[in-house]
């Protein structure tokens, strides 16, 4: 969580659904956007923007399942998709790569933990029934690699209720605001065992009477019930003395619920079936203390690979299926760099974006620092000051040598950038075990970056004719790029666009900025990569070294 001053705070994470995705694209992408809205939703705060990093081998039937997954639930739920990044690359054939952002605002003062506290509290289960489906999602599925058998792990993946997701956002909502839970927690991967174990961490202690769980299957063991990962299901912990009032939340808004435990202060966590210890184990165990691995690290090299021209392809038709205004903040539309948001009822505004890589960058910490350098960029364009990163870590098998030293680089990379930009990485996601038949996926860290503008009003709209359009370059160093982004969003009020230089080089930069802006603009010449076009009025005066003229919009 970010302070934005004047008594308002964003909440934003990145996290992946990756094998799901590449078992059943519907599914796998719709329940990623739904299990990254709770998150959100966990910390008090409302969703209000959604943005999705997708990485497929081409523009196929399971990538065009996976689009309208992410819309379906989306839409459904009524928080608009503002952005992302569409990448086709024959690396990601039989492993795609499906992360998903989520922006939610909410009261500075009003910060939801997630922790069980209070000895003799209630542990509430809330939502939809639990099932069968799902079960294995963390184990059989993020933690292995892929093959020809992957189809055989359809039942692991789980299946989203939009619907009843709708629902449980909005009670969850109404809890907090009227203070009657004390902390929240979603039910993800792992389930029940997840979220009671993080519950449980810092001192205190969970015992779970898994026979009271609501099920919709008949039969089911008590293993199952504690690892199911059926979806839109939240835990709250809440004072015995304010049960009812909770439950009357939970009916009015025909939510399942059951008082399933309560907090302990035995710093264990218990489960228990028709009165029989089933499970118990010192919660530290599943976090704090948990085991930690020292990865073998062997250098290797991955020349950057040529980009498959598919990339370059307009990608409207993607983003065009997502409802992008629904809440009525959004002011700009996705399309170009950042998506601007508006903080009703004032004129500040929150410019978000979600980048990664260049296509074919193979050197690991390259990628960490470009993605870092593009989300950020992103939003100056768009008129916004970066505050704050979150990212998702997609990699190989780390127990291989070579993936180990791609992580290690990759993450050194988005420190440096990070520390360059003056800006903290407050959230993410690791999505390791991202191979298919032992050939591994490219180095892939993407980074959402999540930036403050003062005024909407002044975004950047597009260039229109006789305006003057100009190549802003940095001097090629970390230092330089950072400069440039914070000189970019300082000036962007005055400019009438700001559009960066990625994949296909200028005059890709320049055909996107012509669409965008509903009139053409043409010229000869490169760029470098991170370089940035502009417009603006003729005659008005900007202080950047490495300024360069393109022309005139005709």
């Amino acid at each position: 969580m970010i302070d934005l001053g004047e008594g308002e705070a964003v909440a934003f994470k990145v996290e992946s659904h990756n094998h799901p995705s590449a078992v059943e694209p519907f599914q796998g992408a719709a329940t990623g956007v739904g299990g990254i809205m709770r998150d959100i939703v966990a910390m008090g705060a409302r969703p209000v923007a959604l943005l999705d990093g997708l990485r497929f081998g081409s523009p196929d039937w399971a990538f065009r399942r996976a689009v309208a997954g992410i819309g379906h639930y989306g839409n459904c739920v009524g928080v608009p998709t503002v952005g992302g990044e569409a990448v086709f690359d024959d690396a990601y054939a039989g492993n795609c790569l499906v992360n998903a952002m989520c922006v939610g605002l909410l009261p500075s003062l009003r910060l939801l933990g997630s922790r069980a506290t209070g000895h003799g509290n209630v542990i509430l289960l809330y939502g939809a029934t639990t099932g069968r489906d799902g079960i294995g999602g963390a184990s059989v599925l993020a933690s292995q690699e892929l093959a020809e058998e992957s189809a055989e792990k359809r039942p692991s993946v789980q299946v989203g209720d939009p619907f009843t997701g709708k629902k449980l956002i909005e009670a969850s909502l109404e809890l907090v605001e009227a203070g009657l839970v004390e902390s929240l927690q979603d039910c993800g991967a792992a389930g029940l065992a997840s979220s009671l174990a993080e519950m449980a961490r810092g001192g205190a202690g969970v015992d779970v009477h898994l026979d009271r769980v609501p099920l919709r299957e008949e039969g089911m063991e008590p293993w199952e019930i504690m690892i199911s990962e059926s979806q839109e299901r939240m835990v709250a912990v809440v004072e015995p003395e304010r049960l009812a009032e909770v439950e009357a939340v939970l009916e009015r808004w025909e939510l399942h619920h059951a008082a399933i435990g309560e907090v302990t202060d035995t710093e264990e966590l218990r489960a228990f079936f028709d009165g029989d210890v089933v499970g118990e184990i010192a919660a530290a165990f599943l976090t704090d203390e948990c085991p930690r691995y020292e990865v073998d690290r062997l250098e290797a090299a991955r020349p950057r690979a040529p980009a498959d021209p598919v990339n370059l392809e307009p990608k409207e038709w993607i983003y065009e299926q997502y409802d992008q205004l629904v809440l009525s903040r959004t002011v700009r539309r996705p399309g170009l760099d950042a998506a601007v948001l508006q903080l009703r009822p004032s004129w500040r505004g929150l410019a978000v974006s979600l980048d990664g890589p260049a296509l074919g960058e193979r050197e690991p910490r390259a990628a960490g620092v470009q993605a870092v350098l593009g989300a950020a960029r992103n939003v100056a364009c768009a008129g916004g000051e970066p505050l704050a990163l979150t990212d998702c870590l997609n990699f190989g098998n780390p127990e291989k040598p070579e993936i180990g030293w791609e992580l290690a680089e990759a993450i050194e990379g988005i420190s440096e950038a990070a520390e360059a930009l003056g800006v903290p990485v407050v959230s993410g996601n690791v999505s390791l075990y991202n191979e298919t038949d032992g050939r591994a996926i490219p180095p892939t860290p993407v980074v959402g970056c999540v930036g403050l503008v003062p005024d909407v009003r002044a975004v950047p709209r597009g260039w229109r004719p006789e305006d003057l359009v100009l190549l802003a370059e940095s001097d090629g160093t970390l230092d330089g790029d950072a400069a440039l982004i914070a000189w970019l969003w300082s000036a962007a009020p005055r400019l009438s666009l700001a559009h960066d230089v990625g994949e296909g080089g200028l005059p890709r930069a320049l055909a996107e900025a012509s669409r965008w802006s509903g009139h053409r603009f043409g010229a000869d010449g490169d760029a470098a990569y991170g370089s940035v076009v502009l417009a603006c009025e003729p005659g008005l005066e900007l202080e950047w070294p490495q300024l360069r003229k393109l022309g005139t919009v005709a």
